[in-house]
This record gives C-alpha cells, structure tokens and sequence, in this order.
C-alpha cells in the first residue's frame, strides 16, 4: 500500500492563490475530506483574521492537524486547477491554462533524444507563455586552458514575476522540473543540492522530504544542480506514458517520491514493505539486506541528511495516517502493528507527528468527510465553483 502524508501548512499556502481571485475555498476542502479547521485563525494578507479560513501568512495561528493525506491534497489541487484555469494556482505573473504542461509534455516525448534536447525544448515552449515558468539549462563552460567543464548543470529558474509568500509556487516549479525530468529518463535525477533566493522558511525541513537533497536558502538565484551527465541519458517515454502521467498528476510529482536510488529511499521502500504485517526492520537488519555495513549505512544517511530514527518516524506516520482514515483498525491493533510497545507510546508519538492524538485526528477526519458536500459524500453534487466575473468552473475531473 502506498501511502503519504503532506504538511498543513501546504494546504494552507495552496489555497492563497485562489483566496486571492475571490474563490471561495471551504466548498473544496469539504469536497476534498479536508477539515475547515486547517484555515481557521490563520492571518489573511490584510492582517485581519479570518474566522472563515483565509489563508495566511502565519500559518502558526491555525489550527487542524499537522498532516493530511496526500491523496486529499492531490484533489485539491486538481479543484483549485479547475476553479482558476490556472496550472500556477495564482502564483506566477499571468495564468498558465489547464492544458499547457501536457502539450509541453507532448512536444518533449515526441522526438526528444536525450534529456538535455528535453530541457531545451520545454525551455523553448515555455518561453511563449508571459508569466508561466521560465528556467534556462546551464552547462558551465570549460576553464581557460582546459578541456572539460566542471562536471556539473543546473536549472535555473527566473521567479521574480510570482507573487508568492508561502513560496508554494517557487517549490512546486523546481519540484516538477525535477520530478518531470526523472520521469523522462525512467530513473530518480540525483540533485546535488537546490538553490533558493528566498530565505529559509518555517517549514524548511519539508524541502528534505521533498527534494532528497542539501537546501540552500538566501542564495543568488533558484536552481537545482545536478551531475551533468544526466543530460545524456535517453528520453524513454511516449505518448502513451504521457497520458498516465498526467492523469496521475499532481499525486506523482507534489507529495515524497520513493528514490530507489538513494539509501534513504531504500530504507523507506524496505520499512514500509515491512508495515502493517511485521515489525519494523532494525538498522541491522536493513544494512544486511542491502548488502553494507550498519556503519555505511548510517554514514550514507547522514550524507542525505537524515537517519534511521527519522526515516522509521516518517514512515510509520504515513501508515498511521493512512489507517486512521481508512478506519479499518483499532487505534490499540494499530499501535502494535507499528511496533509500539503500548498504545499510550504511539498516542504520544502521533501527538508529536500531527499536534493530535489519533482519536482525535480520527473524528476530525471522519466529520470532515461527512461534511455536505464532502467527497465520496451519496448524493452529494458539484458545488460550482465561481471566479469572480466568470461562468462557473467544472472540476477538472469534470472536463471533457
């Protein structure tokens, strides 16, 4: 089972964009299962705080739980595409329209060689469009007197036409580049590091999850560096590929992917394989089956930015998170299953992980779903969804 979890404060930064066009957002939380309660008391723009859940700029003052599903989050975000017509969400200088990144797509798998062909292709169509993504390849040349540039490259992308406080727009941009270009080649690009010109956020330790690199923040720019030979490597997808891609998207490309070729996605693919069945592999045993010393275990963590305790803490919430809204288990069969000695151990571990117990994350969860107009809710139909001046919006599900 595939499961994941996304921060609170994403949801809260998603919706700012469409707050700001006049959309009213409680209609597609209720519809996406996610509780009203994310917003409530968080700071609008103005400074004036909103009972009815204005999305802020001090997301500290809200309250709900810490995490959410990351299947609600990606429904969400396919509503918010819908009520703007905007694949931006708000966030960059012009509307980019629903549609643009597939034809994109369509231009790169159609007669693409290599990735570095792809990059300079989507570069070029999106180059078109004012105020939609703009990035460049960079190829550091060669030193005078020698050869071979360094062996590195980097996207850079120009953001200075977003308005952007929560910096979701920023993330999500180098965070699709990214993804999208893994997804090219069929393998995980390794990123050296990411560059941000923004400074380091509140929630910087969601970028780890997110990127699976070192983060930089305050710098000159905004770019992902990566090894320069991934750029040679050959574009392996087709039309076909396209079209499941992006009737996945944004499930695929905005919540934590597996990188099977890091140690730190080996060990969440190996404890997660382990839950809900068994109990959860010791560092011991998962050096051993991949075939390395603990010692070179924990040092390759370490070099990722990360640890055993911290990849087993995320691991299991993500399950616990899943179960509880699932609502298949018991809340004390779940702490076992998780390899808590005690239900009272995993009550304060889930307390730490979301800032709610799990019966408490259960009921908001289970009244959020029942809520009129929830999703999956019987007889619940559309809510219209309205932008101010305009005929109303279908859901992109709805779309033909």
């Amino acid at each position: 089972m595939r499961t994941g979890s996304v921060s609170a404060h994403h949801v809260r930064a998603v919706v700012l964009g469409a707050q700001r066009r006049g959309v009213a957002v409680g209609p597609l939380l209720a519809r996406a299962g996610l509780p009203s309660e994310l917003l409530t008391g968080v700071m609008s723009p103005t400074g004036v705080t909103s009972p009815t859940g204005a999305a802020g700029l001090t997301p500290s003052g809200a309250s709900g739980p810490e995490r959410v599903p990351s299947a609600r989050f990606g429904r969400l975000v396919r509503m918010l595409w819908a009520a703007l017509d905007d694949e931006l969400i708000g966030f960059g200088g012009a509307p980019t329209k629903v549609g643009t990144f597939a034809m994109m797509g369509h231009l790169v798998v159609h007669g693409s060689r290599d990735l570095r062909e792809a990059l300079h292709r989507a570069r070029t169509f999106y180059s078109l469009f004012p105020g939609g993504p703009s990035f460049r390849l960079v190829e550091p040349p060669a030193p005078a007197g020698e050869h071979e540039g360094p062996d590195e490259a980097r996207l850079e992308f120009d953001v200075s036409g977003y308005d952007d406080p929560l910096h979701f727009g920023v993330e999500a941009t180098v965070l699709v580049a990214h993804r999208f270009a893994g997804w090219l080649v069929r393998r995980r690009i390794g990123l050296r590091r990411v560059e941000f010109a923004h400074p380091e956020p509140p929630h910087a330790a969601e970028y780890a999850l997110l990127f699976g690199a070192p983060c930089v923040f305050g710098a000159g720019r905004t770019a992902a560096v990566f090894d320069r030979a991934d750029l040679d490597e050959p574009v392996l997808r087709d039309a076909d590929a396209l079209k499941g891609f992006l009737r996945r998207a944004p499930d695929d490309v905005l919540v934590c992917a597996e990188w099977g070729s890091t140690a730190t996605g080996r060990v969440r693919h190996l404890i997660g394989r382990a839950l809900p069945a068994g109990p959860v592999p010791t560092p011991e045993e998962l050096a051993e089956r991949l075939s390395v010393s603990p010692q070179t275990l924990r040092r390759q963590l370490a070099a990722e930015g990360t640890t055993y305790q911290r990849l087993r803490d995320q691991v299991r919430r993500d399950h616990a998170i899943a179960e509880l809204t699932a609502g298949r288990v018991s809340i004390e069969r779940l702490s076992r299953r998780l390899g808590f000695s005690e239900p009272s151990a995993f009550h304060r571990a889930f307390r730490r992980w979301t800032g709610e117990t799990p019966r408490a994350y259960q009921v908001r969860d289970r009244d959020a779903v029942r809520a009129p107009g929830a999703a999956g809710e019987a007889g619940a139909g559309p809510v219209p969804l309205r932008v101010p001046g305009a005929a109303p919006l279908l859901t992109r599900g709805q779309q033909g």
